[in-house]
């Protein structure tokens, strides 16, 4: 979900690549691991690096990274300690046996998505296709 949301920021459609997301869902394939929306916002993030230095794979990737390290330790801080860790069988707790998306889920996809959104403007991304310096 936080991809599509990222592509229509762009405007773009990608359904291949939001498909081949969606296996994040559920804490990957709903086997309960880390949280999708985490995992997707930090997918997300390497999107908007890779678009912005198409010259300099190197420098994307180090964005990526670190802009992905400030989206997990927030993520932690966030939700980690509310439900006590950041994979979805924690955040979710007995509602994940529905194995369906809960309440909580559409608040943390959308929290993660401003977040994603924040640090991208705080590493001065554009999101039109062009870098700020």
């Amino acid at each position: 979900m936080i991809v599509a949301m990222g592509l229509e920021t762009l405007g773009q459609v990608n359904p291949d690549l939001v498909q081949a997301m969606a296996g994040l869902g559920g804490g990957v394939g709903f086997t309960g691991k880390a949280c999708g929306a985490m995992t997707g916002g930090a997918c997300l993030l390497s999107l908007y690096a890779a678009g912005l230095t198409p010259h300099d794979a190197i420098d994307a990737q180090l964005r990526s990274m670190e802009m992905a390290e400030e989206l997990v330790r927030w993520f932690e801080q966030q939700f980690g300690q509310e439900y006590g860790g950041t994979n979805c069988q924690q955040i979710l707790g007995a509602a994940f046996e529905k194995r369906t998306p809960q309440p909580a889920c559409a608040d943390i996809v959308s929290n993660t998505y401003s977040k994603v959104q924040e640090i991208a403007e705080q590493h001065k991304l554009d999101l039109t296709g062009d870098a700020h310096d």
